[in-house]
């Protein structure tokens, strides 16, 4: 049972950095129809800027992690502003490909600032840890977790009370109704990507936190948020909570329990399963499990 509990709590700390990932991607495809690529550069710009100002610079660390938010959404804002509403009526597809590209620069520019060394983001939780039991629970993992928890009950009640979000709500059911009923698309859109970029740069601190360190590689995790949202539903907020249990359970059970059940698939295979859940849900639910099925695939 305590093996059981321990790869529970491992699993729910992947699945609170994969929520966070998860709804930033969900907001900007729900608002723009754009699959955005570009997450993972995002995130570790803003865990880069984070570690700067924090360690480097030697200020507070929460007000290094404000200016680190601030920073990404302002990077997310401009990503949309100059490059994708020129394309705004392109085909999808194009828009999808521009992200990548725009991941790929931004990765090298912010690889070159990390540098090859690991570095630390100035967390206050460090390696500190509770003991429940015997479980034992890294503080950064409570941290995460409740930050999530937070993250995704302010943005509920953002989209279900909040003007602003029903607008994001109206945009994203149909863009020319929401243009005829007065609602400024574009404002939307690029508020999409502010919102978008600032869970990147929590989402990435919390992954550089404790012993885990940012590296040119901590961008690697961005790219198992995806199987999230697939499995949650591409425009499902709901979806991508679910989503990022799912696959966080089922990464943190794998990486306990394989190498005792099922040696023979090798080391590290915990790192495909999130992939491999995906495919089992896209089999049985081509649109995810809260996905409309509306929704036209880039």
């Amino acid at each position: 049972m305590t093996q059981f509990l321990q790869a529970t709590v491992a699993g729910l700390s992947l699945a609170s950095i994969y929520a966070l990932l998860a709804l930033g991607f969900v907001i900007i495809f729900k608002s723009t129809q754009v699959l955005s690529f570009a997450h993972p550069a995002l995130m570790i710009f803003g865990a880069y800027f984070v570690s700067y100002f924090a360690v480097t610079v030697g200020i507070n660390f929460w007000l290094a992690l404000a200016i680190g938010i601030f920073l990404t959404a302002l990077l997310g804002a401009v990503i949309e502003r100059v490059t994708l509403r020129p394309l705004v009526g392109k085909p999808l597809f194009s828009l999808a490909i521009l992200t990548i590209g725009l991941d790929i620069a931004i990765r090298v520019v912010v690889d070159d600032l990390i540098g090859v060394n690991l570095r630390g983001v100035g967390d206050p939780w460090g390696f500190n840890s509770i003991r429940m039991g015997n479980v034992v629970i890294e503080t950064r993992v409570i941290a995460m977790f409740v930050a999530a928890v937070v993250v995704a009950v302010a943005l509920l009640a953002f989209f279900k009370y909040s003007r602003v979000g029903l607008a994001m709500r109206a945009t994203a059911a149909d863009q020319e109704v929401a243009l005829a009923q007065g609602i400024n698309v574009h404002q939307i859109f690029a508020l999409a990507w502010i919102l978008g970029g600032a869970l990147a740069a929590i989402a990435g601190m919390f992954a550089a936190s404790g012993a885990a360190g940012l590296s040119q590689s901590n961008w690697i995790v961005a790219l198992k948020a995806l199987p999230a949202i697939v499995v949650g539903g591409l425009d499902s907020v709901h979806g991508a909570i679910v989503g990022a249990l799912i696959i966080g359970l089922a990464e943190g059970y794998s990486a306990t329990y394989q190498a005792q059940y099922l040696p023979w698939l090798g080391s590290n295979f915990s790192q495909v399963v999130p992939y491999l859940v995906m495919l089992i849900v896209l089999l049985i639910k081509p649109y995810g499990l809260f996905g409309t099925e509306e929704v036209e695939r880039v």
